[in-house]
């Protein structure tokens, strides 16, 4: 990768904590002039406003997802597939970024990217625009993934779930058994 000097790179993931699918991770860089004012936590925007959000990014920033699976979390942890998932959406960009910062208080173990400094933020993804963006970007690009998946496996209900350990979600597991992208060791 090409190192990039005045870029600042936003990473954030989403579905740390549900009890089945993968954990997905954006990395953003966002140019000069971006409308800033359309960004916020992906978790304190509606979801129509997520949706249109994600279309601007998309459009005009520099950007890329990356994914860990549930068996990946299940082998390696969740923690450790997050970083995983962080590290494959940083290697998809076209460039190095010079200085990445994380939503989060760990400093992921990035081994692809030697010459960036790389620091964790607590509550980033309420304050720094990149991070915004690239919780907004983790987050829909998981709920579609989830949504689509739900086609496979009616039952579950995770188009409207998306994973998470809601009570609906409790009781089709106890009344259904586990989903083929259950994450095995979670407990429900």
């Amino acid at each position: 990768m090409i190192p990039v000097p005045e870029a600042l790179c936003g990473i954030d993931e989403a579905g740390r904590g549900p009890l089945a699918g993968p954990v997905v991770a954006a990395a953003v860089v966002l140019p000069r002039g971006f409308p800033l004012d359309l960004l916020a936590d992906s978790k304190k925007l509606s979801e129509t406003r997520r949706l249109s959000t994600r279309r601007v990014i998309v459009d005009l920033a520099v950007w890329a997802v990356g994914w860990a699976s549930h068996q990946e979390i299940d082998r390696i942890n969740v923690l450790q597939a997050t970083f995983l998932a962080m590290e494959r959406a940083l290697v998809a960009l076209p460039f190095q970024p010079r200085e990445i910062v994380v939503d989060g208080s760990m400093v992921p173990p990035f081994s692809n990217v030697p010459d960036a400094a790389v620091r964790a933020e607590p509550k980033a993804d309420g304050r720094i625009p990149e991070v915004m963006a690239a919780s907004i970007l983790a987050k829909t690009a998981r709920d579609w993934w989830m949504c689509h998946y739900a086609m496979l496996e009616p039952a579950y209900g995770y188009e409207t779930h998306k994973g998470y350990p809601t009570a609906d979600h409790r009781s089709r597991i106890s009344e259904l058994g586990p989903s083929l992208i259950q994450r095995r060791t979670f407990r429900s």
